[in-house]
């Protein structure tokens, strides 16, 4: 007789939620981003920079969908994402933000990684390197135009030009980044510009990179030969005081653990820094600064904090941001739409990542990537 075939296990139902706050994030939205920045607004290559981890989001997911969309450069800070980068992107030219020391030194060869040089120290430890290995990966060239924190002066940059043209120069991506790219009309955009281009006509046949995010919106002068944008990828606007021109990317959610009713002139949460005005309905949502809330967010009787969406109303933020629980007044709330249980929205439905980044006196970049190291996450477009 023979034997039945064994069927298959059913697929696992999703998971279910067990922490109290739910982070969304939207892949199709990052692609959309990108396909925008590079086919739309740009002449030249689109690279994508996923260092810390992806902004936060997830850096292998972000990674492949990416290269899948036909992102061919990554840049990463360090070794160990650059790692993470080759895993899923295979043929990608991968640069590494923090440089060289001698110590990853192996690992650059191992997954043909390339460094951005930022010193002159720095290139003397490389040329050493590749030429004791044998190694012609070739690495990207920092020179710093103006911000003062890494790359080699102007003067070293001119200095070092000659070298250009010999063979095997090892010299794969002329870089420099901007100050003040997300202020258009800020002088020093020009002055950088200016500089970079000078440096670049130096260096002929070398490949030339400045445009960050904001800088791929000063224009084509900016653009060069590749342009790394990073933060708006992720949904943070690019262009400050303008219409955000990328898709929203990533929403956190929190369950509503209790509704409760306070008296006027009671006090909410640690430090009793809010003081209710009127006879209140307060919804505690389990969500904190351990979720990523800045506590700068919290609304004091001194000045407003942060908002979440419940029942379709946006409330604000009272008391300060703990960390595992937020408070939100849910008094103009209709009466029996917020329950326990419900789901409270801090960054979606209208609330942007640079709406919370304001509320805390910071930026986007900042709120990104301190969201969800305990929440469940939500991968949408995969």
């Amino acid at each position: 007789m023979a034997r039945a075939k064994r069927l298959a296990p059913p697929a696992p139902a999703p998971a279910a939620p067990e922490t109290g706050g739910t982070l969304t994030i939207d892949l199709a939205a990052i692609e959309a981003n990108w396909r925008a920045l590079a086919h739309k607004l740009l002449t030249v290559e689109c690279a994508a920079v996923v260092k810390a981890n992806a902004y936060g989001l997830g850096l292998e997911p972000v990674t492949t969908r990416l290269a899948q969309a036909g992102c061919k450069t990554f840049f990463v800070a360090d070794i160990a994402e650059a790692r993470r980068v080759r895993s899923r992107a295979a043929e990608a030219t991968i640069y590494v933000l923090d440089g060289f020391t001698p110590d990853w030194g192996d690992g650059f060869i191992d997954i043909n990684a390339r460094p951005v040089i930022n010193s002159t120290t720095e290139l003397a430890e490389w040329d050493a390197f590749a030429s004791a290995r044998g190694w012609r990966g070739g690495a990207a060239l920092h020179v710093d135009t103006g911000m003062n924190r890494l790359g080699i002066s102007a003067d070293e940059a001119a200095a070092l030009a000659p070298r250009a043209q010999t063979e095997n120069h090892g010299i794969a991506l002329l870089l420099s980044h901007l100050a003040c790219a997300e202020t258009p009309d800020h002088p020093f955009n020009a002055s950088q510009i200016q500089l970079f281009r000078e440096l670049h006509m130096l260096y002929p046949g070398v490949p030339a990179s400045l445009a960050n995010s904001s800088g791929i919106f000063l224009g084509s002068s900016a653009h060069h030969d590749l342009a790394r944008p990073g933060a708006a990828l992720y949904g943070v606007n690019p262009t400050p005081g303008r219409t955000n021109p990328m898709q929203s990317v990533v929403e956190l959610t929190g369950r509503i653990l209790q509704l409760r009713n306070i008296a006027r002139d009671e006090t909410v949460g640690y430090g009793a820094t809010w003081t209710a005005k009127r006879a209140s309905r307060i919804a505690i949502v389990a969500l904190g600064y351990a979720d990523g809330l800045m506590r700068a967010g919290s609304g004091t009787d001194d000045r407003p904090g942060g908002a979440a969406i419940i029942a379709a109303k946006r409330c604000p933020i009272v008391g300060r941001i703990s960390m595992d629980l937020v408070c939100i007044d849910v008094t103009d709330v209709p009466a029996g739409a917020a329950h326990r249980g419900d789901i409270a929205t801090l960054i979606g439905a209208g609330i942007t990542v640079d709406d919370v980044a304001a509320s805390a006196g910071t930026i986007g970049y900042e709120i990104l990537t301190r969201l969800g190291p305990r929440c469940h996450l939500v991968y949408r477009g995969t």
